[in-house]
């Protein structure tokens, strides 16, 4: 069974790098047009080149989505360069890990108003496609109790619970709407590398937790955010899903 998304056009908000760099890579090898975008310029281009190597259309645009202006800039000259939206991805995170003022505005305004913000300026234009789908990612942390990450936490409870109630009211407009909340995943400059290195009993605690033995890869998240946003899923919406190999199951 081949999911196929050839023709949509995709935008992923926090696009570059990790899980986000990923998902657009797997959208562009699945034939679709890629937009994306970040606030570091250097890693914005190296993902750019990767997508455009795959024959279609990929556009990349500086955006730093803690700002309101911003969002509302970028959006759409995203949709003039692929020529509408069918698909709107939600990965941004600031990691506001601290319990201060700091790290709550900093989880606040990227992992939940970016979202909000990026998806009320795509809604017009998601309006008009005939397959519509907006993809929040959150994370595990947002389904349980975050004791180390209060914030960040929240936030990501936050964007489930949003998840589902922009599902409720926009479902008679055509569009799905539906969240993918990693376990702990691992991958080159990432969160869980550098805890290897800089704690490595937090690291140590978590690898003990995946029941697999191992972290995830963002192309594990990838390749579900793809199906979701295709036709096979066309039935699919309100839905929170996991992606953690079993992580904190009993062992």
């Amino acid at each position: 069974m081949e999911i196929n998304v050839k023709g949509q056009r995709v935008v992923v908000a926090g696009g570059s790098k990790g899980i986000g760099r990923s998902i657009a890579l797997a959208f562009a090898e699945a034939g679709a047009a890629v937009s994306i975008c970040a606030r570091g310029a250097a890693a914005l281009e190296a993902t750019r080149a990767e997508l455009a190597a795959f024959g279609g259309i990929a556009h990349a645009a500086s955006c730093d989505l803690s700002l309101e202006a911003d969002i509302a800039a970028y959006i759409p000259a995203a949709a003039a360069a692929l020529g509408g939206i069918d698909v709107l991805v939600n990965n941004a995170t600031g990691y506001g890990m601290s319990d201060d003022e700091a790290g709550w505005e900093q989880s606040l305004t990227v992992d939940l108003m970016a979202a909000v913000r990026a998806s009320r300026v795509a809604l017009p234009i998601l309006e008009r496609s005939d397959y519509a789908s907006i993809i929040n990612i959150a994370s595990g942390s947002g389904l349980n109790p975050s004791v180390r990450t209060p914030a960040y936490g929240a936030a990501k409870a936050a964007v489930i619970h949003y998840t589902r109630t922009q599902a409720a009211t926009l479902i008679g407009r055509g569009i799905r709407v539906n969240c993918v909340a990693p376990g702990s995943i691992e991958f080159p400059g990432g969160l869980w590398e550098k805890r290897k290195t800089e704690a490595p009993a937090v690291y140590n605690a978590a690898l003990a937790a995946c029941p697999a033995g191992r972290m995830g890869h963002p192309e594990e998240v990838a390749n579900l955010v793809v199906f979701l946003a295709s036709p096979l899923a066309s039935w699919i919406t309100a839905q929170i899903i996991s992606v953690n190999g079993g992580q904190g199951l009993p062992r």
